[in-house]
């Protein structure tokens, strides 16, 4: 989040339930500086509306990453950028990576996602 916001993404938002790690994100943005400048809040990412977000950055396990896809095309609008890191999106073909091994992060697009599923949807047999 700090980064994020460092690059120039604002507000810069991040969401968390467990308690101690709400508390060391806290903690860490406070210490380089940017108390008041970046949030965290104990919220489910499950439960937050993102259809007002624009910029999306995610660090969670492959296992969540086909829900949490089809929660991001339900609710992110076409503008909108997802940022993984660590794991990719199995289903969707980013619009750059950047990195290599644990420092790997791929960038999708909505708009092309969203494009790449309709074409896939369209050229699949029912």
């Amino acid at each position: 989040v700090v980064e994020a916001y460092k690059q120039g993404l604002s507000p810069a938002v991040g969401f968390e339930l467990n308690p101690w790690l709400l508390c060391l994100s806290n903690y860490r943005a406070w210490k380089a500086g940017y108390h008041g400048k970046v949030s965290f809040l104990k919220k489910d990412l499950w439960k937050v509306n993102l259809s007002d977000c624009y910029n999306v950055i995610v660090f969670l396990a492959p296992s969540v990453k086909p829900p949490l896809a089809a929660k991001l095309l339900a609710e992110l609008p076409d503008e909108a950028r997802v940022v993984a890191g660590r794991f990719p999106f199995p289903s969707w073909t980013p619009t750059s990576t950047l990195g290599q091994g644990l420092e790997q992060v791929w960038a999708y697009d909505m708009k092309e996602v969203r494009r790449a599923a309709r074409s896939s949807a369209a050229g699949s047999p029912v």
